[in-house]
């Protein structure tokens, strides 16, 4: 089943507010609002690099199935292995860890507010891109009970007992 020109168009307007907030976390001053000692800059960026390096091999896990907007295309399998093993989103997770590292690291009150953003969007995109994910894929649903979103660890009142 295609996706209407609804669903393209609000799917294009995920990725065109990604970008966009992006954009912003780069380009906005870092005002160094905060200290960041040395050591820290440092963690950030080993952070950095290591969510880059989670978004490329996130990537490649999908292989002809990674597109640039949350749809699924004809080419998509449903991955459950290596990385998708221990979050549905790790191309977002790598994301927001490098974003995340970089805020930090600027010292930038206007960046951690783009980075926010950046948070809140990829939580409603991936709730958006889930809802299209379980319509195409029907172990979906059973695979999104049991992985977690963005994080790989469960917290405290979702585990199971």
């Amino acid at each position: 089943m295609s996706p209407s020109p609804a669903e393209v168009r609000t799917a294009r307007l995920f990725v065109a507010g990604q970008g966009l907030l992006l954009v912003l976390l780069v380009v906005l001053p870092g005002d160094r609002a905060w200290p960041v000692p040395a050591w820290l800059r440092v963690v950030c960026v080993v952070a950095g690099v290591g969510g880059l390096a989670v978004m490329v091999l996130a990537g490649t896990a999908l292989g002809r199935g990674l597109t640039a907007v949350p749809l699924p295309n004809r080419h998509a399998v449903l991955r459950t292995g290596g990385l998708y093993r221990l979050v549905r989103h790790p191309i977002y997770s790598g994301l927001l860890l490098a974003a995340g590292a970089f805020a930090v690291w600027s010292g930038g009150v206007p960046r951690a507010a783009a980075f926010v953003g950046l948070v809140l969007l990829l939580h409603v995109k991936a709730r958006w891109e889930e809802a299209r994910l379980a319509q195409a894929f029907s172990g979906y649903r059973a695979y999104a009970a049991r992985t977690p979103r963005f994080v790989p660890v469960r917290p405290w009142w979702r585990r199971s007992p």
